[in-house]
């Protein structure tokens, strides 16, 4: 998030300031359903698009739910990436979509992949919901094709980012940042392998979507860094430590060993040591996604054959590079290392995080060496695990000390067969939203009124992908 609005949001929030506006999809009045479920859901006249199968989801959800509280926090959170953030239209006989985070203006490659992910099941009874994803993916290209480093894009091309006066890197008009992150290219192959296995629909895998899937290759290689540093370098004039990449903007020293360097994580911060084990996990599988698709059509073969021979480049090195010898909780993945036997333990709210890397398909919930760290993750030897009076989970630099992102309790939720378990993250989430009726980015581990950011539709729609999980599998986990 932009670092000013966490002081703002967190000044508004400690006051017990309950805002209903329609900018982060409230209904802009003080009309309530009761006085304790307030309708806060963006009118339907004001919503940027709306799918008759996710209205009739939501209707089933609150017909057969017996926990109003879960139904009205479904209602609102589920649908807001659709009612507040999309912005769809048809350039040059193609669907186009453009997808903000919420409160920015502005469209990261892994928040809009994330933020539609959930509505895939319903494209088949939706084809307008379809159209928009795939107007997305279409998008992602675009942003791809522009520049593979970059994080985020403005719709606007000549849009200049307030970021052009503090950061030394190739930056462009039209790019809102500039911060290379494995997983910025990662979540459109998700997304457009996803979109695939769900309509059938193979029309979006153009020659435009081919040559982006060039670029992601090229970049992937690129940043391995076998022969030299490669092209990208990031520097930022900022107070804030993890804002900036040092060593003259490549990072510390990382010793070639196969894995991909990347310069910040999910979280927009800097990482520490350059191979972020849980985004080179989500490159491998990334990878043959993309060789799959590219295999749809003849001609393809070459460079479906180069992302398989890069996935198995990258997977061996995780294999070789990425387990700490844990004297508690036996081998754990590390969260970041170097290649000189450096290992950095912790985990990060952010997906992608060690905590996700089965929701993400990187390796089975089974794995033992998974389970052990799932637990090392979940307890006080994770440096940004807090457990407070009313939350606990995981945080990270990015909002500092105390401070728990539900994202991370939901990614428990998902990432768990436990019923004990998902009990405990479904009450938490109930009591987190702070009479909002919507998640947030980050909320304090005592107060949950001391929260970050209104409007982030990511964390919303998640939270609905969870609730949605849980009614089709566990519906009396919700009653």
């Amino acid at each position: 998030m932009e670092r000013k609005q966490f002081l703002q949001q967190s000044v508004l929030a400690a006051a017990g300031v309950l805002v209903a506006k329609s900018s982060f999809g409230g209904s802009g009045t003080a009309s309530t359903l009761n006085s304790e479920f307030p309708v806060v859901r963006l009118a339907a006249d004001k919503r940027h698009f709306t799918s008759k199968a996710v209205e009739d989801l939501i209707a089933n959800f609150k017909k057969n739910t017996g926990n109003n509280e879960l139904a009205w926090l479904f209602e609102n959170c589920f649908p807001n990436t659709l009612d507040t953030t999309v912005y769809f239209e048809t350039i040059n006989g193609k669907p186009d979509t453009y997808v903000i985070t919420g409160d920015i203006d502005a469209m990261w490659l892994r928040d809009s992949s994330a933020q539609v992910w959930p509505y895939l099941l319903l494209c088949k009874q939706d084809k307008n919901l379809q159209q928009l994803i795939k107007g997305v993916i279409n998008r992602q290209v675009y942003c791809i094709t522009k520049d593979p480093y970059a994080n985020a894009f403005y719709k606007d091309e000549n849009k200049v980012s307030k970021w052009m006066e503090s950061d030394k890197t190739d930056m462009k008009t039209g790019i809102h940042e500039r911060k290379w992150e494995i997983d910025s290219l990662c979540y459109p192959i998700r997304l457009a392998h996803g979109y695939w296995k769900a309509t059938g629909d193979a029309t979006a895998f153009d020659d435009e979507w081919v040559n982006a899937m060039k670029l992601v290759v090229k970049t992937f290689k690129e940043q391995q860094r076998f022969d030299d540093l490669g092209p990208y370098k990031f520097e930022r004039v900022t107070s804030w430590a993890t804002d900036g990449v040092p060593m003259g903007g490549y990072g510390y020293p990382a010793r070639p060993n196969g894995l991909i360097c990347s310069s910040f994580r999910p979280s927009d911060d800097a990482t520490v040591y350059s191979y972020l084990i849980p985004s080179n996990f989500f490159a491998v599988t990334s990878l043959k996604q993309m060789a799959e698709l590219l295999r749809l059509k003849k001609g393809n073969e070459a460079l479906a054959a180069e992302a398989i021979a890069l996935a198995n480049v990258v997977q061996n090195a995780l294999k070789k590079e990425a387990i700490y010898p844990h004297p508690k909780y036996g081998p754990i993945y590390a969260f970041e290392v170097n290649g000189f036997g450096s290992y950095n333990l912790m985990d990060d709210a952010n997906i992608p995080s060690l905590l996700s890397l089965p929701y993400l398909s990187g390796i089975s919930l089974n794995d033992k060496v998974y389970q052990n760290t799932r637990r090392y993750i979940w307890s006080k030897d994770n440096p940004f695990f807090f457990k407070g009076k009313q939350l606990e989970g995981i945080g990270g630099p990015h909002i500092g000390l105390d401070m728990v992102w539900p994202m991370s309790i939901i990614m428990r939720g998902l990432t768990t067969n436990n019923e004990t378990e998902i009990k405990q993250c479904l009450q938490q989430l109930q009591k987190s939203h702070a009479g909002t009726g919507f998640m947030h980015e980050s909320a304090h581990k005592d107060d949950v009124s001391k929260f970050t950011r209104e409007w982030f539709a990511w964390t919303n729609t998640i939270f609905g992908e969870f609730l949605w999980k849980t009614y089709r599998e566990k519906k009396h986990l919700l009653q």
